[in-house]
């Protein structure tokens, strides 16, 4: 794995789920940075480096978001798809997991049909959640081969 720093981009309104992803993401150890917004219109300020987030630093492009879905000001669909048809080819190929509670089939079809990367409901048990977090980090950054 080369050795530029790592960033994920957590898309979660849940301050409950963040510390959580948080705690997993510190026990990884291959994560430099997690971003944290916790709205579907932050995220794509972010992402588009807009408002708040219109200084490059203050928005390094993620190598990975992780996306819930119901979200305030803009759904998370919203924020899938408003990636996956960018203009952007870079930001169009950040990988992206929806990490939701929803387990609803037309939630996984509509999610894929947008072209989410993967689509994971979050386990209720606590260890299982940090296991899951751990093995999705792990999968996407050290094991899948990320676009240059």
């Amino acid at each position: 794995m080369d050795s530029k720093p790592l960033h994920v981009l957590l898309v979660e309104d849940n301050p409950n789920h963040a510390e959580l992803v948080g705690f997993a993401l510190d026990d990884q150890q291959v994560v430099n940075a997690v971003h944290h917004v916790s709205d579907g219109q932050e995220a794509i300020d972010y992402l588009f480096q807009r408002g708040d987030y219109a200084e490059p630093d203050k928005s390094p492009r993620p190598h990975l978001i992780l996306l819930d879905l119901r979200l305030p000001k803009v759904d998370g669909m919203e924020v899938l798809k408003e990636i996956k048809t960018s203009h952007d080819q870079e930001l169009r190929r950040i990988p992206i997991v929806v990490l939701t509670s929803s387990d609803a089939e037309k939630d996984t079809a509509a999610a894929y049909d947008y072209q989410a990367n993967s689509y994971v409901v979050k386990p209720v048990d606590f260890a299982k959640f940090q296991r899951l977090i751990s093995d999705l980090i792990y999968y996407w950054l050290v094991w899948n081969r990320l676009a240059a």
